[in-house]
């Protein structure tokens, strides 16, 4: 991906060097039947924070430490605020083209190993979320590594492929969408509400394929194999490739993001539509 020497977003919280010391501890408690593993995989897969599940009869540790910012952790923040900046400009056009209003960009904070938030903790277990409350998307860029490393889905356009899906959550905000689908999940069972919340996900793969349509032809910014490692990397996180990697077999009415072929798919067909439209997950009569 070609991103170096572009415009880098002034909506960067950086928390990062103000580090808790302990973090929460006796966290199985408000895990339930799921399981403290089951709920932290979660979290990996690029939805809205986990966290609240992780917090039952636990306390919080309010020591903090300082340290300094090193090369690679700076050289991972200019990649994340030009991928940001990159975002703020294809949306703020695509609202104006084809939803005519303006488009009110997020807040994304980088932190490392755990910070708060109005949705609850957030640490590199729970990884990168969007949080509706105040707006934010929440990013610990050592997520990149267990992308690579855990989840077998490396590369740069991988990596921006997480900070768009999470800032897509955020035009679903923009949209009503969000707050619309988690009105009705909470009036729902938890099967109903587990397909709703797949809905919202696959739609914001969608709008992630729409992003990378524009970058590339905003910023010629697509490398050979970039597309691809956007698909693998929606792949990796399918719920069934990730209960198959416990040692389960796939049960798709506990599925909260979609199966693989799902997720590429909804990628794949905003990359070739470009049109907001064109990712309405909830009308689809087939996933």
């Amino acid at each position: 991906m070609r991103w170096q020497g572009r415009r880098g977003s002034r909506n960067i919280e950086d928390r990062r060097g103000r580090r808790s010391r302990g973090g929460r501890v006796g966290m199985t408690g408000g895990a339930g039947g799921l399981g403290l593993i089951a709920v932290v995989l979660i979290g990996w897969y690029f939805g809205i924070d986990v966290s609240p599940f992780l917090q039952g009869g636990g306390t919080q540790s309010s020591v903090t430490q300082s340290r300094p910012i090193s090369e690679a952790e700076q050289r991972e923040a200019e990649f994340v605020s030009v991928v940001l900046a990159d975002t703020e400009e294809v949306w703020a056009d695509l609202f104006r083209t084809q939803v005519g209003t303006n488009y009110d960009a997020p807040t994304l904070v980088l932190f490392s190993g755990v910070t708060q938030s109005p949705c609850g903790g957030a640490s590199g277990a729970t990884g990168p979320f969007y949080c509706p409350a105040d707006r934010k998307a929440y990013l610990d860029t050592s997520f990149f590594t267990t992308l690579e490393q855990q989840l077998g889905a490396g590369g740069d356009f991988a990596a921006a492929y997480v900070i768009a899906h999470e800032v897509s959550h955020h035009v679903q905000n923009e949209l009503g969408i969000l707050g619309q689908a988690n009105r009705i999940r909470a009036q729902s069972s938890e099967q109903q509400s587990n397909a709703i919340s797949v809905r919202v996900e696959l739609q914001a793969d969608c709008y992630s394929g729409i992003w990378a349509r524009e970058a590339q032809a905003r910023f010629n910014s697509l490398e050979r194999g970039d597309i691809e490692e956007a698909v693998n990397a929606a792949r990796q996180i399918g719920d069934d490739r990730l209960q198959r990697s416990q040692g389960k077999v796939p049960m798709p009415h506990t599925f909260t993001h979609g199966t693989s072929e799902q997720r590429a798919g909804w990628f794949a067909i905003g990359y070739e539509e470009g049109r907001i439209e064109a990712c309405d997950t909830f009308s689809a009569q087939s996933l």
